[in-house]
């Protein structure tokens, strides 16, 4: 079968069983948005129910929610205000607006890394004709930021702000109640799924491009002096991976995570772990081991935050895709909010082995001019100047309060002095590894990876093969007949099989058992279980096998106790 007649099948069954359907579409839709209908919202819910297990049994990571809308002080401090920017280029004949890179795709290796100039001499010199209408009028390439604005309160008094572009920002805004949930003490880690939203130039590839998606990022806090170095050796299956293009390692190149990083192609051991772990959980959500691939970011392609990056890519009817960033963003979100907010409360605290004796300039507040100067704020001025680490050469200056009031501090307020001091420990601003998944690409290529036909009766036959954690139901109850005593079976056994922690069932009766057969097939269901007439005479039912279609008989109790403990395959 082609591509293209596959991928057709694809979407065409998907919008028939209620997964992925195109939304507003009464009102002719809106590119860039999709619907998750019954069925793909449950595996939408299973997918991301594995994700969260996945992150928090590491043991230092727990779950945080923060909201989608973010004031813009935020996003200017974390450089989303000013970079967080594709290029458009227009068509001059007919107005249709596309990506600029998008234009060049595989005509260039890296052009979303391109300036408007060069964009524009490469289009041009490639004779890119426009999609839309076929012209060669293109008017010059234009940064647009991708952040859909918004205003928190009525009218005039409102206070700018965006619909989040990504989750990290509010789980780095809450690092202060995550340092004392931890009792200060790094690594540890804040998972967050959600929406997160981006104003796409030209929304393309179905779930692969979205105006509006759901995310699930983990930000891991920890030393850069004391880095975690667990162990790879568990994982010992060979990956692809491509190293930066344009580094001494360039190529493609097969090896496990422990070699990787023992070869210096990875060089920090917690994104080398990170990377472990993204395997280990796309493997396990029905991901096809063979089309996952892990490609470093060029020096010219890597995000202004980050020192090191790598996308997990995976294979499929669009090619390789972006569906993990695993990123090294070292200090610069902490950092870059502690300069902006003037915010003390972003920072680390590292124990020396043993205390140290240093000679130190310190400013003794004088509480006769700072209390009738300060009032309410006097002991908090006090605090701010005993943690000075950088003594002013000359007064006055400014002293930044730990709320992030700025105050002047005259001369006649504070007493200069050298000092010996024991030293128990240091400040520092810990650094951030972030694995970000794109939960819609991983589910179309979970959608991917296990659609297949094959010849049933002389006809095409549909089969999910999706792993029972993220199908969207468990196993479905078909009576053969809903009468003569067979539908009120089936419903007693469906009741109880929905009373069991963690197990969903679905009981079908509509239409002839075949086709109830092909349904449950075709949505991924993995189990079925089949009341005939021989089950009102001795409590056995027919358990199916979707993936090889094989059938078995059991007792109704031994089924629900192997189906509630996860080892109903056994009966086969």
């Amino acid at each position: 079968m082609s591509n293209e007649r596959r991928l057709g099948r694809l979407t065409s069954l998907l919008r028939r069983r209620g997964i992925i359907l195109p939304s507003y579409e009464i009102y002719g839709g809106v590119s860039g948005l999709i619907d998750y209908g019954p069925v793909g919202a449950r595996i939408k819910r299973r997918v991301i129910d594995v994700w969260i297990d996945h992150w928090t049994s590491v043991g230092n990571v727990v779950e945080v929610d923060s909201p989608t809308i973010t004031p813009e002080p935020v996003l200017v401090a974390s450089g989303h205000v000013d970079e967080f920017n594709d290029h458009m280029s227009e068509c001059g004949a007919c107005g249709a607006v596309f990506r600029s890179d998008h234009l060049l795709e595989g005509l260039n290796p890296n052009p979303n890394s391109l300036e408007a100039s060069d964009l524009d001499d490469k289009i041009a010199d490639s004779a890119i004709t426009c999609p839309s209408c076929g012209g060669f009028e293109w008017k010059g390439a234009s940064p647009m930021n991708l952040m859909f604005p918004t205003r928190i309160g009525a009218k005039r008094g409102g206070r700018m702000a965006y619909m989040r572009p990504e989750t990290a920002q509010g789980m780095f805004m809450l690092y202060p109640a995550l340092f004392r949930h931890f009792r200060q003490r790094l690594p540890f880690g804040a998972i967050q799924t959600g929406k997160a939203y981006r104003n796409e130039i030209s929304p393309r590839q179905g779930m692969i491009r979205l105006r509006e998606f759901n995310m699930a990022e983990l930000e891991y806090f920890i030393d850069p002096d004391e880095l975690p170095n667990p162990d790879l050796g568990r994982w010992d299956s060979s990956v692809s991976l491509l190293p930066d293009p344009e580094g001494p390692h360039a190529g493609e190149h097969s090896m496990t995570f422990g070699e990787a990083l023992g070869s210096g192609i990875v060089k920090h051991p917690t994104v080398a772990w990170f990377l472990a772990l993204t395997w280990d959980f796309l493997v396990d959500v029905g991901v096809d081991p063979e089309r996952i691939r892990f490609r470093q970011h060029a020096s010219t392609e890597m995000a202004h935050y980050a020192s090191d990056c790598w996308d997990c890519e995976l294979n499929g009817e669009h090619g390789w895709v972006e569906a993990v960033g695993i990123a090294n963003r070292t200090c610069h979100d902490l950092l870059s909010h502690q300069e902006h907010s003037g915010s003390k409360l972003l920072r680390g605290w590292r124990q020396f082995d043993s205390p140290r004796t240093e000679t130190m300039e310190v400013l003794t507040p004088n509480g006769a001019v700072i209390g009738p100067t300060f009032k309410g704020d006097a002991s908090a001025v006090a605090d701010a100047l005993s943690e000075l680490t950088d003594v002013p050469d000359s007064l006055p200056f400014i002293l930044t309060l730990a709320d992030g009031t700025n105050v002047e501090v005259t001369e006649e307020m504070v007493t200069r002095r050298v000092e010996k001091v024991t030293v128990h420990g240091e400040y520092f601003t810990p650094h951030v590894i972030e694995p970000a998944f794109g939960i819609d690409r991983i589910i179309w290529h979970i959608l991917d990876h296990s659609y297949s036909e094959t010849e049933k009766e002389g006809k095409g036959y549909t089969i999910l093969s999706l792993k029972q954690d993220v199908a969207p139901f468990d196993v479905v109850i078909l009576p053969l007949f809903d009468k003569d005593g067979m539908g009120e079976l089936a419903r007693q056994i469906s009741s109880r099989v929905s009373s069991m922690p963690g197990i969903h069932g679905d009981l079908d009766v509509s239409r002839s058992i075949g086709r109830r057969y092909a349904r449950a097939d075709e949505i991924g269901v993995p189990w079925a279980i089949t009341v005939d007439h021989a089950s009102l005479e001795d409590g056995t039912v027919t358990v199916r096998r979707r993936d090889d279609q094989t059938q078995v008989r059991a007792e109704v109790e031994s089924l629900l106790s192997h189906l509630s403990s996860g080892t109903i395959g056994e009966l086969f």
